[in-house]
């Protein structure tokens, strides 16, 4: 909106507009480096969801504590030929490096579907949602997986990388694909090439099958991560870009919900962490029922990093930051 000749009265309202911004910008730098902890003094990561290295400077400049999600989807969409090992690996080396030794889980492929992927000519799907993406599109082209497995591993020589699996089903799909990564361990070794031989390896929590099972994969896996994107529209049956039934597409209805709480006490039961990577990771009106589920680690674009740590310290510290903004 462009404002000819304002008035007082626009010249006010737009004023007090700047001196707000410049006080949540006061606010939110107050707490950037500020850890968070629940009421029993459990710690709470409070980490960035990024899609490239460029924006892991991003994620460090609003004070995450390292990178929930990095989607390696920008390195195969679009494009005409599959993206070289020695590529990845100088992608991944590189977000590594600027995260200073802070934990990255970077997420295999999720592609497929309705991501399109030139050089693969995959063929159009009727319900892409439920098609041949993400894990099960790795298994099909089994050297494209695993140029990206020894890239991530040969990376994680170089800070604390982590892989995640997306679209697990149940254990049997986790196994082969632990398989896959072993297969790609013996090879690097074959070579003499250093990684971490120890690389945490977890999966995306995002089918209702897994969330179900989750004991039972927790016992496969060294973390969880919920992505309630998904999860949301596989339970209620409701895809999550169509508009006709937005009206039913809830993260927070009680069926989502309680998956999630059986997911986090699936992970605690087998002594691993259950972090949270989906959308409602950053709504200040969930944190509380997640917190009270025991989220070990909450996930979200860096711009929501400041605003979640100041909803959870205003929780528990019994000194308020000051309001949320809106």
């Amino acid at each position: 909106m462009v404002f000819v000749n304002p008035g007082k009265a626009v010249l006010d309202e737009y004023n007090l507009k700047i001196d707000n911004d410049k006080k949540q910008k006061l606010l939110y730098a107050s707490v950037k480096d500020k850890r968070c902890v629940d009421a029993s003094g459990h710690r709470i990561n409070i980490f960035a969801n990024i899609g490239s290295p460029a924006e892991a400077e991003a994620a460090l400049e609003n004070g995450a504590e390292g990178i929930g999600l990095f989607r390696t989807e920008f390195l195969f969409l679009d494009k005409t030929s599959m993206p070289s090992e020695d590529g990845q690996f100088e992608v991944y080396k590189k977000t590594a490096q600027a995260m200073g030794g802070r934990p990255v889980i970077i997420r295999t492929a999720d592609i497929g579907g309705d991501k399109n992927v030139p050089f693969l000519r995959l063929p159009k799907e009727d319900n892409p949602f439920l098609g041949c993406r993400a894990i099960r599109l790795c298994f099909k082209y089994p050297e494209m997986f695993k140029a990206q497995l020894r890239a991530i591993l040969r990376a994680s020589a170089f800070g604390d990388l982590r892989i995640m699996f997306p679209m697990i089903s149940g254990t049997e799909e986790l196994k082969v694909a632990k398989k896959i990564l072993r297969e790609c361990m013996d090879e690097l070794k074959a070579k003499n090439i250093k990684f971490n031989e120890k690389i945490p390896t977890g999966i995306m929590v995002e089918i209702p099958s897994a969330a179900i099972t989750a004991g039972e994969l927790a016992k496969e896996s060294d973390f969880f991560s919920i992505g309630t994107n998904d999860l949301t529209q596989y339970t209620l049956a409701a895809d999550r870009m169509n508009q006709s039934v937005s009206y039913i597409y809830d993260p927070m209805n009680n069926a989502v919900m309680e998956l999630i709480r059986m997911t986090i006490a699936a992970a605690h039961e087998n002594g691993i962490t259950c972090g949270m990577c989906g959308e409602l990771a950053s709504k200040p009106e969930a944190m509380s029922r997640l917190l009270a589920f025991g989220l070990d680690e909450f996930s979200m674009s860096a711009g929501s990093i400041p605003k979640a740590k100041l909803t959870i310290l205003g929780m528990y510290n019994g000194k308020p930051q000051g309001k949320v903004p809106q």
